[in-house]
């Protein structure tokens, strides 16, 4: 297939361009609305750069786009792409507001391209066996959970400059780095009900701009289920780790190691059990949304999981910046 890159603008955009490359794809031209960036990023590429986007939509070449622009941006450059009939594969967030998230959707159905997001996380065996136990019913009814995600991005100052440009980023810490944890609570958990938030901004970078670098949510689900999801960007050292809480027992993950306590293995241990039988990856969501297009497989990153994240995080910045616990 070939691929357009569409922005460098996310620090991850070099890395799907990698990707696309090591799978075997190509990459004919790089659109950036920052000259200087994209003319430099094709030039690295050995492609072409492309200063208008009309025109690389229109190309009979480009089959599908991967969008690494600015969060703001995402409406406006997706319902494009797909009104083109390009495949689409995106970046986290959607969008920072449901409307825009189903302006997309709707672009996306209406035009019949395939599109997926990157949701790395949940291609991890650990999430994986979360699941997998949870539909089980062996933790029995649950009732509360907690996710962190964290670095320390600004605290120490290896973020780029433009991720700290609010009206382009939508969002600091959790528009972010707190979507990994938002999107695996939402997947494991279900449907919110009410959420409720405290952002703050502990260093002076993230102070005059406006944006978080510290990020604590309370979300009811529907399920009844409470968690705690978090994230920051001023912890030198925290592990990426979850744990869920039922009516029958409960589960640790912590990195790539899961532990767990159940009514059933506690008639033979009363402490915690490792657990070392873990489902096999998932591809990356990239590799999905290449098979998804060229093998006809299903789509596993999809819209629904997508605008559910949107959701998620509108809801949280609104209670956030109002003070007052947001129901969705």
């Amino acid at each position: 297939m070939k691929i357009a890159m569409l922005s460098k603008w996310h620090v991850h955009a070099g890395g799907y361009a990698n990707e696309v490359k090591n799978t075997g794809h190509e990459i004919p031209v790089v659109w950036d609305d920052d000259e200087t960036r994209g003319k430099d990023w094709a030039k690295e590429l050995g492609c072409e750069y492309e200063k208008d986007l009309a025109a690389v939509l229109a190309r009979t070449d480009v089959e599908g786009v991967i969008v690494d622009t600015e969060t703001s941006k995402h409406r406006e450059v997706m319902v494009a792409a797909a009104n083109a009939k390009k495949h689409i594969f995106t970046e986290k967030t959607l969008a920072a507001t449901k409307a825009d998230a189903l302006a997309i959707a709707e672009a996306v159905e209406k035009n019949g391209v395939i599109f997926t997001i990157s949701f790395p996380q949940r291609t991890s065996p650990v999430v994986l066996y979360a699941k997998k136990i949870i539909d089980s019913g062996a933790l029995g009814k649950l009732n509360t959970a907690r996710f962190r995600n964290a670095h320390n991005g600004v605290s120490g100052d290896w973020l780029p400059d433009y991720w700290y440009i609010e009206a382009d980023a939508c969002g600091g810490a959790m528009m972010d780095l707190g979507c990994h944890p938002m999107y695996v609570a939402n997947w494991l958990l279900g449907d919110p009900a009410r959420i409720t938030s405290i952002y703050n901004a502990t260093f002076d970078k993230a102070v005059k701009a406006g944006i978080e670098d510290n990020a604590v949510n309370v979300v009811e689900f529907k399920n009844k289920v409470i968690a705690m999801v978090e994230t920051s960007f001023v912890t030198p050292v925290s592990p990426w780790a979850f744990e869920i809480y039922g009516t029958e027992g409960m589960l640790l993950a912590t990195d790539h190691k899961v532990r767990i306590s159940t009514s059933e293995t506690r008639k033979y241990s009363r402490d915690f059990i490792d657990v070392s039988m873990l489902p096999k990856a998932l591809p990356s969501p990239m590799q999905t949304w290449f098979n998804a297009i060229e093998k006809g497989e299903p789509v596993v990153f999809d819209m629904k999981a997508a605008v559910g994240l949107s959701e998620l995080l509108e809801g949280a910045y609104i209670s956030h910046k109002t003070g007052t616990i947001h129901t969705f």
